[in-house]
């Protein structure tokens, strides 16, 4: 199992109970969709929604924009009949809220075959088990959901999300010792675009793949921080080509804006370039 080029840099909550949103997510620039039957559902509303959902991915062209399904967990009153609804679905995972451990992963493996599966992390347990969460061979995805995090740790709100450092480190390590993608965490305050650039820029750095986001307004945003910029490809086209000189003359490293430039380096500028590479050819489609 290995992490690929495809960009994740936005990944929408869509709420499966929603028609109209249903039918707008067509038209939306955004590189994934999850379609939510848990928290943005009322518990009334909960069998309709899945039908809904079931109806609208089997009738919907999303294109190339990844659907991913938010089931509610196991032991509710819904979540094993969310399981059957989508055997056989056009979907590329089903996503597990609250995960603690892999028998959480493994539970709804043995529901679901042929499917991938991700993981909501958002427990203090899910954070202490990331590694042999992460590890599940049907896992390819892990969501953060900070928000229930936040609330089971106690913290409070920082805009530097110390509180939260543990954690999505726990995670970022896990997903990358196993190739599993990973997505950052919600941010809240939908209207706030200065504060969701340096959140999204601040996940970035960290190593996540791209954001969860709650709002449409969002995605331009998370699109922008988590693509690599024109400076980004830019270095990374500049590096390969002068380590290439460099291994042709019988060297080792090469130079670039005063930079030893090592084997290392090099793979890191080939995924760069990669990366944009995918985003150029899902902004065409």
């Amino acid at each position: 199992m290995t992490t690929t080029a495809r960009p994740w840099r936005s990944v929408l909550y869509i709420p499966g109970s929603k028609d109209r949103a249903l039918e707008k997510a067509r038209s939306l620039p955004v590189d994934a969709i999850i379609f939510d039957l848990e928290d943005a559902v009322a518990v009334e509303e909960k069998p309709n929604a899945r039908a809904l959902l079931a109806q609208a991915l089997g009738n919907t062209d999303y294109g190339p924009r990844a659907r991913i399904v938010r089931i509610n967990a196991l032991d509710s009153p819904w979540g094993h009949e969310d399981v059957y609804a989508f055997l056989g679905a056009e979907i590329e995972a089903i996503l597990i809220p609250k995960v603690n451990s892999a028998a959480d992963v493994q539970a709804v493996a043995d529901l679901i075959p042929g499917v991938d599966l991700w993981a909501m992390m958002e427990t203090p347990l899910g954070m202490l088990n990331a590694a042999e969460i992460a590890a599940h061979p049907r896992l390819t995805g892990m969501v953060m959901g900070t928000n229930d995090l936040a609330k089971d740790l106690g913290t409070r709100f920082r805009a530097d999300r110390l509180p939260m450092m543990a954690g999505l480190g726990l995670c970022l390590l896990a997903a990358r010792a196993h190739g599993v993608t990973i997505v950052d965490g919600v941010y809240n305050a939908f209207k706030d675009v200065e504060g969701l650039r340096a959140e999204c820029e601040q996940g970035r750095d960290l190593g996540f793949d791209g954001k969860t986001l709650i709002h449409p307004d969002q995605i331009l945003v998370a699109n922008a921080a988590f693509a690599p910029s024109d400076s980004e490809i830019d270095l990374a086209r500049r590096q390969i080509v002068a380590f290439d000189a460099a291994q042709a003359a019988g060297q080792g490293v090469a130079v670039v804006d005063g930079k030893i430039v090592e084997n290392l380096h090099i793979v890191t500028a080939r995924a760069t370039l990669a990366k944009a590479a995918a985003i150029a050819a899902l902004e065409t489609v």
